[in-house]
This record gives C-alpha cells, structure tokens and sequence, in this order.
C-alpha cells in the first residue's frame, strides 16, 4: 500500500477527530468564565440504526437496518453566552451489521443454483458506549433547543447471526455475481472490540412536568476494523459505519 493510499483513507478519521476537538476544548477552556450550572439528568433512548461494513475489497451493500436503545446521562456545567455545555454519555445494546446487494452483470437479482434469489445478511450484536461533548442553543428549560454533539465510542461485541438461503454462492460468468468477493460471509468476526467516533445533531424540547425529550439524527465512523487488516489478511480495510435515528427522554436529577 503506498502512502497516497494510506493518506487517503486517513483523511475522513482525522478530519472527524479535529471536529471533535474543536467542540472539546471550548467546552473545557471556558468551564470557568461561563454561568455555572449542576444540572444532572438521566433517562433512556431507542432507534433504529442503518448500517454498513467499509470492505476492502469491496461488497455490495444496501443497508442493514436494526434496532438500538439503552440507558442515557447528561450533566450539564454551565452557559456560556447563549451556549448550554454539557457533557453526555450511553450505555446502548445495537443490532447492526451489513446486508448484501447481490445482482448480475445486468443489475439483475442473482438466482442461485437452488431456485432462490440470493439473500446474505449478518446481524452483529453490540454493546455501544458513546461519550459526548453537547452544545446547545435556544430554551434552557420549557421550550425548544437545537444541539450538536460529538465525542469517542467504543463497542463490545455480544454475539452475531447470518440469515443466508443458499449454501454456496452463485459466481458463474453468466448468470452469477458481478461483485465476486465472498470471503466474509463463512468469515467470524475477529476483533470483538470496536471503537470510532460519533456525531449528531438534534432538537430537544424541555418540559417541567414531563422531562427533556430529544429527537436526533447520528452518525459513526468506526476506526477500528471487524476483521484483521495485515498484509497477510484478505481484507485490508473493514470498518462499521452507521446513522442513527433515535429519541431520548430525560429527567433532571439535580439542578
């Protein structure tokens, strides 16, 4: 691999990394010039996720879609002109994996030598743990904010599942796959550990009576790779990528 290449596939981590960055450090240099806040809320979160593995050599993909909900925190610091600093954090389980878009040199659904129109999914079963930097704009309480949020998350795999209707894939020059790589799907997943970086932004509305509800959209580029990445390896490159549609309840603990 030369180094253009390398360059070039570190671009997008780095560039999300300096993001995170930008919105860290203006949240822990100004921790004591703003106003003070020790606002301390805990509640719950549930989505859907759609996700996809980075292969190189590379799969056809459409998206894979599951579920993910947990256990949510936020402590909140201080205001800081009109930004609301926080600090937030999960504990999530996530259905996420790939799911393959197998066709034929015409685009055409690829019909295995069983009768079937092939289907290939893996399901990966994690424990997701993100922590964010939260800056929020607009009502600190009854009403409505818009907010970003970006930090580090890791994951622990659980367990996976495959749901496949054939036994050996269809790769005939003919009738068979366009896109040949099939290696990952007898493949376990080697590395159990995963970790990257996520971003989201979202709205909350805040309510004395019944809590702080946030709807938000997200999204998380894994750094890290589900299966060995050396030169001996198949794969040089296999990393989760996924956005998640998810809402959160809140309620405020200590103020």
């Amino acid at each position: 691999m030369n180094l253009s290449t390398t360059y070039n596939r570190m671009k997008n981590p780095i560039r999300l990394a300096l993001t995170t960055l930008l919105i860290v450090v203006p949240l822990t240099s100004t921790a004591q010039i703003g106003k003070y806040r020790n606002t301390f809320s805990i509640g719950a979160n549930a989505g859907a996720a759609l996700s996809s593995v980075g292969f190189d050599p590379s799969v056809s993909q459409e998206q894979h879609v599951g579920l993910t909900g947990g256990l949510s925190w936020r402590y909140t610091s201080e205001k800081y002109f009109s930004t609301i600093c926080s600090i937030a954090g999960e504990v999530n389980f996530a259905a996420i994996g790939w799911k393959e878009d197998i066709r034929d040199a015409n685009d055409n659904p690829v019909v295995n030598t069983n009768g079937s129109v092939e289907k290939y999914s893996r399901t990966l079963n994690y424990i997701q743990i993100p922590v964010f930097a939260h800056l929020a704009w607009g009502r600190e309480n009854n009403g409505f904010n818009f907010f970003i949020q970006a930090g580090p998350q890791i994951g622990i795999l659980l367990s996976e599942s495959t749901d496949r209707n054939y036994d050996s894939p269809n790769l005939d020059a003919q009738s068979g796959r366009s896109n040949t790589t099939v290696e990952q799907e007898s493949m376990k997943v080697e590395n159990k550990f995963d970790y990257g970086i996520a971003a989201g932004a979202g709205l909350e509305y805040a309510n004395s009576h019944i809590g702080r509800w946030m709807l938000e959209a997200r999204y998380y580029y894994g750094l890290g790779n589900i299966y060995g990445s050396s030169k001996r390896d198949y794969f040089s490159k296999s990393n989760i990528g996924n956005i998640v549609i998810k809402a959160t309840w809140l309620v405020d603990l200590s103020k």
